[in-house]
């Protein structure tokens, strides 16, 4: 991966930080895009300290506030002027509804909308650097899932997936999609209610954030990952999503409307 320019959301802890060392582990040139730059900078220390004379960066990056999205896609396309990797890994999972300051809800605005927007106002770098990949860190509990188009304030990255390769079929930029499975990392600790209780009492039982991000690292670096982009991966092979996630017409419409709150092609902000 020597001279590979590398973007990982939620670098700081967790799956994040630990594709991260492992991108770095490959000599890559890797970016740290995190909320909070004080906990980036000590990840990217560590990382540093144990990977030696790897290029590192932290850049901030709030992805449930689409002004600091817009702000890092400008930020780094102002000095990049090629993208290999982007790794849509950051997540949030709360008990309660909350609404960001642009009005969306926030497991909403930070799993799927922030990084629509992201991967978009890059996508010009990752078509300059082909061959090149996108891979979003999702998860099994989307077999649970089902989509409120009425009420759209709830989704994750499968459907996105299938819709952005359709997009980038012949473009050199190959999308996938992977779940790292259970993980015993900060994800949901914090979110109150039974959830947080659910995740500390399983905590002996999840598996190493390090094991998590195998899969992601492997689809970023692999020669052949023996699949079409695409794909949803989990342990390096293919597995079968939610029927939901195959409906070309549902993903569509999650890409329609996710340009529309997003404002994608327009000057800033979201529709009331």
């Amino acid at each position: 991966m020597t001279g590979r320019v590398c973007i990982v959301t939620g670098a700081n802890s967790g799956i994040g930080k630990e594709i991260a060392r492992g991108l770095a582990g490959l000599h890559a040139t890797v970016i740290l895009a995190c909320r909070s730059v004080e906990r980036g900078e000590r990840a990217r220390a560590e990382i540093a300290q144990e990977t030696g004379a790897v290029p590192l960066a932290v850049m901030e990056l709030d992805l449930a506030r689409l002004e600091s999205v817009r702000a890092f896609a400008a930020a780094f396309t102002a000095t990049h002027d090629r993208l290999h990797l982007l790794v849509n890994n950051a997540g949030i999972y709360t008990a309660k509804r909350a609404l960001t300051g642009d009005g969306v809800e926030s497991t909403f605005a930070s799993n799927h909308l922030g990084h629509f927007l992201l991967t978009n106002l890059v996508l010009e770098t990752l078509r300059a650097g082909a061959p090149s990949r996108i891979i979003n860190v999702s998860s099994e509990a989307s077999q649970m899932g089902t989509i409120h188009f009425d009420d759209p304030n709830l989704s994750k990255d499968l459907l996105f997936t299938a819709e952005l390769a359709r997009r980038l079929e012949g473009s050199g930029v190959a999308a996938y999609s992977m779940h790292p499975g259970a993980v015993r990392s900060g994800w949901g600790r914090r979110s109150g209610g039974f959830m947080s209780i659910g995740v500390r009492l399983a905590a002996p039982f999840l598996i190493s954030p390090a094991k998590g991000a195998d899969t992601a690292v492997w689809l970023a670096s692999a020669a052949d990952v023996g699949a079409p982009p695409g794909t949803y991966f989990y342990k390096r092979r293919p597995l079968a999503p939610n029927p939901i996630a195959r409906d070309a017409t549902s993903a569509r419409r999650l890409w329609d409307l996710s340009e529309t709150w997003t404002a994608l092609h327009a000057p800033v902000g979201i529709p009331s």
